[in-house]
């Protein structure tokens, strides 16, 4: 597998004028059809992409050159400044076209939401990494995961090392599931400092440092163009302001509540555009397909049509919750049960229609088999299944004494 060195990832490409001009109102019906024609072109290059587990480098650029890079970022530093219904709306039509550019694009929007507002940055460094996704189409993410520990989510202390050398950090260790890594200008590391008393927090990294490499490449069922590969910092050096968020561990409760909901949101949204795309083929293949033995479409029977029907309902309900969720309907606290119904439906959806197209659905040649696969991934984000119903279920019982 070839994986680019983060230094050699760039987005600086000319503005796409019409773009730019069609997305001005996110709302408009330019913007819905300049969505729909770039989830066509992503669609048409998904196969590819999955096939070689390649980073969307062209996909990315094409984003940057409409201005989406900076969909959450405020208007005063030259983004969008979304909402989160206006960044559901983009985030379902990439999903539907190319679901691993939207789920690096989430994870963009995401970090570009309350940078601005957090205190713990220094002011010059929000608004250089604000500057530069709007200008250079610059990528950020949180790399937290780690082979050793697994998700953070469920609780210790990073293997990841902070040593302080004068003017300087000195950074060690490793990060995995690291999405968009060979896309990523900064890598926004969590680890722990040296110290006897250890605190955590997170080291800005630009790729230009030295001592930055790629270890296990991502080789993953789906989602294969996330470029989630392993990440090696070796002793890379990181200037002292670069250390941000630092505090004794368990001093945080994790995410605020407005990013737990926009998360909650926008991440089930990308397997719902999966579904959408998949319910798509099934509909055009069982309407094309005539056997002879038949001598009718598919289509016109019975079963198919109740097929399809269930799809469209497990669809239906994910639309109504998700457009409940970004208007704000949804309590903070139910935000998780939303992102745990839309992936199930979602991916009960799918499953469906493959059941339903037998062989055809299964074969390589068609886009089913791999929908099945990126859909299948909705279960890996943070929070998992058994938490979102652990905590449902002892809420549950509380309310009952």
């Amino acid at each position: 597998m070839t994986i680019r060195h983060p230094d050699t990832a760039r987005f600086d490409v000319q503005p796409d004028d019409a773009a730019r001009t069609a997305l001005a109102d996110l709302d408009s019906a330019a913007a819905d059809a300049w969505l729909a024609e770039l989830s066509e072109t992503f669609a048409a290059g998904a196969a590819e992409l999955d096939r070689g587990g390649l980073f969307p480098h062209d996909n990315l650029a094409r984003l940057h050159a409409a201005g989406l890079l900076a969909l959450t970022v405020p208007r005063a530093l030259g983004g969008h400044e979304a909402t989160l219904a206006q960044t559901l709306k983009v985030i379902r039509t990439v999903a539907r076209g190319e679901p691993s550019t939207a789920l690096i694009l989430v994870m963009q929007c995401l970090y570009h939401l309350r940078l601005q507002a957090n205190p713990s940055w220094p002011r010059e460094l929000k608004t250089r990494i604000a500057r530069d996704a709007v200008e250079h189409g610059a990528l950020i993410n949180s790399l937290r995961v780690e082979p050793e520990l697994g998700s953070p989510s469920r609780g210790g202390l990073p293997a990841t090392v902070g040593r302080e050398n004068g003017d300087h950090w000195v950074l060690n260790g490793r990060k995995i599931y690291s999405t968009g890594s060979p896309g990523l200008t900064w890598f926004a590391v969590w680890g722990r400092t040296d110290e006897a008393s250890p605190r955590v927090g997170t080291w800005l990294v630009h790729r230009d440092s030295p001592g930055i490499r790629f270890g296990e490449p991502w080789n993953h069922l789906g989602m294969r163009a996330t470029g989630s590969h392993e990440v090696i910092f070796e002793n890379v050096r990181v200037p002292l302001e670069r250390a941000v968020d630092l505090q004794p561990p368990g001093a945080t409760s994790g995410l605020d509540p407005l990013t737990a909901l926009w998360m909650s949101v926008l991440l089930p949204s990308i397997y719902d555009g999966v579904a959408r795309a998949a319910r798509d083929w099934f509909a055009q293949w069982a309407a094309g397909r005539v056997p002879s033995g038949l001598g009718a479409p598919l289509s016109s029977l019975d079963g198919f049509q109740q097929t399809l029907g269930r799809i469209d309902t497990l669809l239906f309900n994910n639309r109504v919750l998700l457009d409940a969720g970004a208007r704000g309907d949804v309590a903070l606290a139910d935000a998780p049960t939303v992102k745990y119904l839309v992936s199930r439906h979602a991916i009960e959806a799918v499953e469906l229609a493959l059941e339903a197209s037998s062989n055809p659905g299964l074969s390589r040649n068609n886009p089913l088999e791999r929908h099945y696969r990126d859909v299948l991934c909705a279960r890996i984000h943070t929070p998992q299944n058994d938490t979102v119903l652990g905590a449902l279920g002892r809420a549950g019982f509380a309310a009952a004494h």
